[in-house]
């Protein structure tokens, strides 16, 4: 979908707006079932969470699945409720975007940055990060660009890396940067409640 028909439709959906501890958390509703949630700081408006959840074929809600932020915990519970955890040494990845880029953090990857190799993919529509020592690599999409099927320009793109964490930067494209001041102007007309008095019936 292009820019504009992916607007249209983030204006179409169904919002809710609370204000709490500093945020304002949007929560959408589109008319395909499917539910995104928001979270902005109010002091600069940068978006700090995005996260989206979708409806099985049976109606039943999915798991919620974070594209900006920090990654839901990985937990598992066994039968003797002992706590399963990640490894925490394992990389993780994530997103946090700043106002001007989008920006991967990848954090537990002790090596230097002469090791790193992170490149645009224009056919696949990717990023993808390699280590000359073959112990990392990672492939992924920038989903904004692909809902408003904006070309990748692999000029947008630089890395560094400091403190075991590998920081990839891609600078937002004009029509993005003026697609989201457009959001946020509506965003910041909702009425927002305070924690307590939202409804949360979205049925």
């Amino acid at each position: 979908m292009a820019v504009q028909s992916w607007i249209d439709i983030l204006k179409s959906s169904k919002k809710t707006a609370l204000i709490h501890d500093g945020k304002r958390k949007i929560h959408y509703l589109f008319t395909d079932g499917r539910e995104m949630a928001e979270e902005y700081d109010l002091k600069t408006d940068e978006l700090i969470v995005r996260k989206w959840r979708h409806k099985s074929t049976l109606g039943a809600h999915g798991e919620w699945q974070v594209e900006v932020g920090e990654p839901l915990a990985g937990t598992v519970t066994s039968l003797d409720s002992e706590m399963i955890k990640e490894n925490c040494s394992n990389p993780v990845f994530m997103r946090k975007d700043t106002k001007t880029s989008f920006q991967w953090r990848i954090r537990n990857l002790p090596y230097p940055k002469d090791v790193f190799s992170v490149s645009v993919e224009p056919s696949e529509r990717c990023i993808i990060i390699k280590t000359s020592n073959k112990k990392y690599y990672k492939k992924f999409s920038i989903v904004d660009l692909d809902r408003s099927q904006l070309p990748l320009d692999s000029s947008a793109l630089t890395f560094t890396h400091a403190n075991n964490t590998l920081i990839v930067n891609y600078k937002k494209p004009k029509e993005i940067l003026t697609l989201e001041q457009e959001l946020l102007k509506e965003l910041k007309k909702l009425k927002g409640t305070g924690e307590g008095d939202v409804d949360c019936k979205t049925q």
